[in-house]
């Protein structure tokens, strides 16, 4: 198609192959919009493959003993992901693979006295349970072990197969956005940098109906008349607006230095684990989750407040403190033969007073531009919730199904311990 030709209708162009943005996707078509979806690098290559794909409920949130704001809005997000997992639900999550069907906090000796009395509470019965023996994860079933453990009912899920869950349906209506969320700013000419190349851009023009989307690469381009932008692209917006010359709504960044450690030398992991270790606040002192490299090696992934702290550390001294945490939670592993991997990570989220962390999502719409961040994993249902009352609020009626053009689809993102690179 030349630019000349006549542009392809739709009601809404969704920018950002996350799961937000998948999400999203699947509930407009679903309700009878004509929506596309544009990604300028791989589906699920921003903060989607770096989750450790725990469908919180809130229960972290409340350790300090009262609800929050973040407990409240994501307390029923584990019974509406459920439902999807089982087919039951908004979207069809059947083929997603789930790492467990629950997760598991545990308390340290020194910490389960006090915290007796604020798990019999009313708050908490509903949301965990004890669990003794065989029932816990293998590496606290160790005689060693003096703490406390308990099951939440909050299910942790496989980022990747989560995301092509979610595309695979909706395959026709992903295009490949010429790379410039990939790299930094554009350029001064205006044109994207990346591995297509200079000839490879896009443009937003404003239009009657609302916003014209065009993609070029090379001789190739195509164009969106779109009734609706939505951006959904994490970190990637900031970008998106300034395309359109804006600097609102404004975006903070909360970095992370995610660790990963796994077996070498025929040396493994003592099983999987799913679990927070509760700290002095409500932040967790280490969160857990298990996967499996490219070989089938057991990967255990550590966020929380080793992560958090981590941003200020270098890679040494990061995984000095790591290994110094697991001793101190472990006494009775053998971590002589454990290799690292660390993963420094952004997370994207409007800008709230003094950085602090939002607490549900967000979306706002300027001129038929919806920018929208998720701030959590498990919110992405809610998020697309709050677009599609914006949309119906603002009187955009589905328009219907039409022949979607031909043109490059993006590949999907490997995860990141599955690259062997990232590895020390």
């Amino acid at each position: 198609m030349s630019v000349s030709e006549q542009p392809v209708p739709v009601d809404v162009a969704i920018f950002g192959g996350g799961v937000a943005g998948l999400w999203l996707l699947g509930r407009l078509r679903k309700a009878g919009y004509q929506a596309v979806l544009l990604e300028a690098d791989r589906l699920g290559a921003g903060q989607t493959r770096y989750a450790q794909g725990i469908i919180h409920g809130g229960t972290k949130y409340a350790l300090t003993g009262k609800l929050t704001g973040s407990s409240e809005a994501i307390a029923g997000m584990p019974a509406r992901w459920r439902a999807c997992l089982e087919g039951e639900g908004e979207l069809d999550l059947r083929s997603v693979r789930l790492l467990s069907p629950n997760q598991f906090m545990w308390s340290t000796e020194n910490l389960t006295s006090r915290l007796a009395g604020f798990f019999a509470s009313k708050l908490m019965r509903s949301r965990t349970r004890t669990v003794e023996g065989d029932e816990r994860p293998e590496v606290l079933r160790d005689p060693a072990f003096r703490g406390q453990v308990y099951r939440l009912e909050e299910p942790v899920l496989d980022t990747a197969s989560l995301v092509q869950a979610l595309a695979e349906p909706h395959r026709d209506a992903i295009f490949r956005l010429p790379p410039m969320l990939t790299g930094s700013a554009p350029s001064p000419s205006g044109r994207g940098e990346g591995e297509r190349g200079a000839n490879s851009d896009f443009s937003f023009t404003r239009s009657e109906s609302g916003w014209q989307v065009t993609l070029k690469e090379g001789e190739r381009s195509v164009r969106f008349d779109a009734r609706r932008l939505v951006f959904a692209a994490g970190k990637g917006n900031a970008a998106l607006l300034q395309r359109l010359g804006r600097d609102t709504p404004p975006m903070q960044l909360r970095p992370l230095n995610m660790v990963m450690l796994r077996g070498t030398g025929g040396a493994s992991l003592p099983g999987e684990l799913y679990a927070h270790c509760l700290g002095a606040s409500a932040l967790p002192r280490i969160t857990i989750t298990t996967h499996y490299d490219e070989r089938g090696e057991r990967v255990w992934y550590m966020g929380g407040q080793i992560a958090e702290e981590g941003v200020g550390r270098d890679d040494a001294a990061q995984i000095a403190a790591a290994k110094q945490e697991l001793q101190n939670l472990f006494p009775w592993l053998d971590i002589a033969a454990i290799q690292w991997g660390l993963l420094p990570i952004d997370r994207a989220e409007p800008r709230m007073p003094g950085g602090s962390r939002p607490d549900d999502v967000f979306a706002n719409e300027q001129d038929g531009v919806i920018t929208a961040w998720p701030t959590k994993l498990a919110l992405a249902p809610r998020l697309a919730d709050e677009i599609l009352t914006r949309l119906q609020q603002g009187g955009l009626a589905p328009g219907g199904q039409g022949e979607l053009p031909e043109w490059p689809q993006p590949d999907y993102a490997p995860l990141p311990w599955q690259e062997e690179e990232r590895w020390s």
